[in-house]
């Protein structure tokens, strides 16, 4: 397959496109059965990229609360997104950019704007085709130098606000060839009390898909077990799709399976049999098999990690719990993730954290349950505990020694206290006089230098590392001085930044202000995340090597 030597893409195929609608109800999984596809088209030796439409009227997701949407992910350029794009980097092992999150807000700013600059030279600005085109204009971009695109439109079919992307793609479809292009259509096939799969919900969305102009390509019926081929008939009949365009998406035990179900229910190969791509891909024997064996391997063990947070949802750390799961996958463990409610009062007292191997402290924003993370903190701190501490977990460590090893009883961040009399944690000083909210923070990857000879060479193995940041606040520099004097080490700096802190009498106690998780991946675990489970495994000691090397 003649390729480009640089990015795989053969140029010789040109742009395909498999656009993924969801139908019936949200939270189905279509960005989970995407993103599989995706993955087997790249073991299959195409270069895949992706783009989620988001139809909310925010021009990002970084103003959103995590309990209603889950986590906000960090892209590379500092775009803040939906968490469905940290899903297609981690399946792809491709870096995304701010430019393949579509939302109805950066849609409508952008011809807005022009609008106001006379671009539109007098003529009435409408959804079609003004807004539609832009539509258009950002899919194709984003897929240029790609072999396959997939497109997932977030929300589900009928929905008003994403009405204006389904007519973008059925223009789209009428401006390219037919076997450009594929429509793919994920919807729920419940159980009736009698134990019967049933079709009319499907039957229902694909109408309404139908209504608008689109007529689906491919069906994916989600269940809990897999579809009946008698279903699967009937499916096909009412829905107007071949039988074999009719597959199964059945739970799992974890989403990292979704690929072998994906393949063993042959939709890749009907993808690319339909998109005039059979032909070019590897032959089966030279496909890449280093996800399937990675996620079938026979664990040796478990270990329990405490995640204590304020957000009672697991969509909020996804990222985190996926970093923890990855670095499982590199030790050959089952992480098991006990939650930690930081918002009680009495987080030591709680058995999840008590009897837990090791300690996380994520990212977040605000006040409330601050004294928990603090409270745990102290305790990993006191009890020799592995910790690790993301963003906040950084910053409130920094909080908790300068409290109880400094002796400033009143310390805090600026953030939570702006009377603190020791504000440790204050604010940077290019954010003290932002306004607007919504991409203002230090935001995307930014190189920090490693100090030789600390913690974070060692897990790093290297004196440098670029990580995604999202944050206003840092450690003062006023107090760098005082630190130095405990066994508290900076040991990772941007400028006057401070990025990276450890303990040196500790076994693995590390702290990030960025946010390694963004860039963890199942075939390729984040190094603080492996580091900590090490150290739970009893592979490294830190405090110990710092006596040796004494």
């Amino acid at each position: 397959m003649p390729t480009d030597s640089d990015t795989g893409y053969d140029p010789t195929l040109g742009n395909k496109f498999v656009f993924v609608t969801g139908g019936v109800m949200s939270g189905l999984g279509k960005g989970i059965t995407a993103a599989s596809t995706g993955r087997l088209l790249k073991n299959a030796g195409f270069d895949v990229t992706a783009v989620k439409i988001d139809p909310y009227l925010n021009v990002d997701a970084g103003t959103m609360n995590p309990f209603q949407h889950g986590e906000v992910y960090v892209l590379k350029d500092g775009g803040e997104v939906d968490l469905d794009l940290g899903n297609y980097e981690r399946f792809l092992d491709e870096d995304m950019t701010f430019d393949h999150n579509v939302t109805t807000g950066k849609t409508y700013r952008h011809v807005i704007e022009k609008e106001r600059a006379g671009d539109y030279l007098g003529k009435t600005v409408q959804i079609i085709p003004h807004i539609t085109d832009d539509i258009k204009r950002r899919i194709r971009e984003a897929a240029e130098g790609t072999d396959v695109c997939i497109v997932e439109v977030g929300g589900t079919v009928g929905d008003i606000e994403g009405m204006p992307y389904l007519e973008a793609l059925r223009q789209f479809a009428h401006e390219q060839d037919d076997n450009d292009i594929l429509f793919t259509h994920v919807t729920l096939v419940p159980y009736s009390k009698n134990g019967e799969q049933k079709t009319k919900p499907t039957q229902h969305s694909v109408k309404e898909l139908r209504s608008i102009g689109l007529q689906p390509d491919i069906l994916v019926g989600r269940c809990e077990d897999r579809l009946h081929p008698d279903v699967k008939e009937k499916i096909a009949l009412f829905c107007d799709v071949p039988t074999e365009a009719v597959f199964s998406n059945p739970d799992v035990e974890d989403i990292y399976h979704v690929p072998l179900m994906v393949e063993e229910e042959g939709l890749d190969e009907y993808v690319m049999e339909e998109l005039g791509l059979a032909e070019r891909a590897l032959p089966e024997d030279e496909r890449d098999n280093t996800w399937r064996n990675l996620v079938t391997q026979e664990t040796t063990g478990e270990v329990d990690i405490a995640l204590v947070g304020k957000y009672d949802l697991e969509d909020a750390y996804m990222s985190v719990n996926e970093a923890l799961k990855h670095a499982g996958l590199e030790k050959n463990v089952d992480v098991n993730v006990r939650w930690v409610d930081s918002d009680k009062d009495d987080v030591t007292e709680s058995a999840n954290l008590t009897e837990a191997d090791g300690v996380v402290v994520p990212g977040g924003f605000g006040a409330r349950g601050t004294e928990g993370k603090i409270e745990a903190i102290r305790y990993a701190r006191e009890n020799d505990v592995p910790f690790l501490g993301l963003c906040l977990g950084f910053q409130m460590a920094v909080v908790e020694h300068a409290r109880n090893v400094l002796g400033y009883g009143e310390a805090h961040s600026a953030e939570m206290d702006e009377e603190t009399p020791n504000p440790v944690i204050d604010i940077l000083p290019e954010q003290e006089h932002t306004e607007d909210m919504g991409g203002t923070m230090r935001l995307g990857a930014h190189k920090t230098d490693i100090t030789p000879g600390t913690l974070a060479e060692d897990i790093y193995e290297s004196t440098v590392c670029t990580e995604r940041h999202r944050h206003r606040y840092e450690v003062n520099p006023e107090y760098f001085e005082d630190f130095a004097e405990t066994s508290m080490v900076f040991s990772g700096r941007a400028g006057r930044r401070m990025e990276i802190l450890e303990l040196d009498d500790h076994p693995y106690f590390i702290g990030t202000q960025f946010h390694p998780e963004f860039r963890s991946r199942p075939t390729r675990a984040s190094p603080p995340f492996v580091g900590l489970l090490e150290a739970v495994l009893g592979e490294r000691d830190w405090a110990d090597q710092q006596e040796i090397e004494v």
